[in-house]
């Protein structure tokens, strides 16, 4: 079989953990498998990066700043294969550009067009692993770029199509995807499998655990994922089967590997803890207005979550939404620069939301699910500020303040800790 193996910053964070995750790839070659690692920068290098970056100038080019941190990654990938050489492991260390990973040039957050992965190909034929470095790869004209917070997740997807992979297994410091954060509460259940589109969900709606475009990658070519934990004790004798993490699958797959007579209502709680909402207020309630707000934001590569618009009696709306709080304060700026253009009454932001949302494919059977969040929340004294639904999600902007209280309510009154989905056997 052809593995391609993501191991995220935490577990490559020292000498001695690349050293136990050169142990756990040697099991897979051992074992007859050929194996491509995809590996990000050592935990808090990235951070460090931008800090120098920062230091220098805020709003430093963002070429520049693709050189520098596309370097926390070349660092991890050529320790990783000399400890491989250390146990007698042939390897070859990789680039982005020289795996044949060519990105737009949008700097900072590049997307990946194509790759060319006749050389990794060949180093697997000549039974070497192949050690890539995440999150990076070569524009058109033949700068280094990078793929945003996150990018080697989708550096793996996307090797693990070009190499026609038979699994790409994502190695990250849990051993998997919970119904929500253990942080927040412990009872939260690992889930043995998880649909694509609730994964997406999961990933979009602030769940950590996978990068969304990897998610979405995976997703429409249909590339069996599998979320596993790097600091597990290594299994000698390897059974795709019996390796446990959560598989993420697509819905008709779902069918064969539950005794449930039906799929539960909800399969997970996501929450977000960086969000910030900008209400423009007393808007003309008039074609295009939704626009001229957004259109703004958008030319800035500012992305926007929750929309909300209220129309009042004198046709004037108030025009809510949400962005990521990294872009808050830029995203005032703009609507600021953009409210007497349309003739708004004024600006209103809140930098302390938090997004929590409800996912589960049985929503789509399921009345009444939205009305029971709405029920505990308000048992428990918490304002809803904003709303937004789809086939399977219900997500609520709420106080930063009230968050765990809100999470802990919802998991115990939908019984997430219980375990609706068994393998077959």
């Amino acid at each position: 079989m052809r593995i391609v193996q993501k191991f995220g910053g935490t577990s490559v964070g020292s000498v001695e953990r690349i050293q136990n995750v050169a142990k756990r790839v040697k099991t897979w070659t051992d074992n007859g498998h050929e194996v491509a690692v995809v590996v990000s920068a050592m935990s808090g290098e990235t951070n460090r990066l931008t800090g120098l970056i920062q230091q220098i100038d805020s709003n430093a080019n963002r070429r520049e700043q693709d050189v520098i941190l596309s370097s926390g990654e070349q660092v991890s990938m050529a320790l990783l294969s000399i400890a491989l050489h250390t146990l007698g492991v042939k390897s070859e260390s990789f680039f982005g550009w020289q795996a044949g990973v060519q990105t737009d040039d949008a700097h900072t957050k590049a997307r990946i067009l194509n790759i060319d992965s006749k050389k990794v190909i060949d180093a697997l034929t000549e039974k070497k692993v192949a050690v890539i470095a995440g999150f990076q790869g070569i524009t058109e004209k033949g700068s280094v770029s990078t793929l945003g917070r996150g990018g080697s997740d989708t550096s793996a997807v996307a090797l693990s199509i070009a190499l026609d992979a038979d699994e790409c297994q994502i190695y990250t410091d849990v051993d998997g995807v919970y119904s929500t954060d253990p942080r927040v509460v412990p009872e939260a259940r690992r889930l043995p499998y998880i649909l694509f589109e609730e994964m997406l969900e999961m990933a979009s709606l602030g769940s950590k655990v996978l990068q969304i475009r990897s998610v979405e990658l995976a997703c429409k070519y249909e590339v069996p994922l599998r979320v596993l934990s790097s600091l597990t004790p290594i299994q000698e004798n390897l059974s795709l089967e019996k390796l446990g993490g959560t598989l993420i699958i697509p819905e008709s797959k779902m069918k064969t590997m539950t005794k449930t007579m039906e799929d539960p209502k909800i399969s997970g709680i996501a929450f977000n803890r960086d969000e910030a909402q900008i209400k423009v207020n007393a808007v003309p309630d008039s074609p295009g207005i939704a626009y001229k707000i957004l259109s703004a934001i958008s030319d800035c590569n500012i992305e926007v979550d929750m929309i909300v618009q209220n129309t009042s009696n004198n046709d004037l709306a108030d025009f809510t939404f949400t962005v990521n709080r990294s872009d808050y304060a830029r995203a005032m700026e703009i609507t600021k620069k953009t409210s007497p253009i349309i003739s708004a009454d004024n600006v209103i932001g809140n930098d302390k939301i938090v997004k929590i949302s409800l996912v589960g494919v049985g929503m789509r059977s399921h009345a009444g699910i939205a009305s029971k969040m709405f029920q505990i929340l308000a048992q428990e004294n918490i304002n809803i500020l904003i709303i937004s639904t789809s086939e399977i999600k219900i997500s609520v902007g709420i106080d930063e303040e009230n968050l765990e209280k809100a999470v802990k309510a919802l998991h115990q009154a939908f019984e997430l800790e219980k375990d609706n989905i068994s393998e077959e056997n």
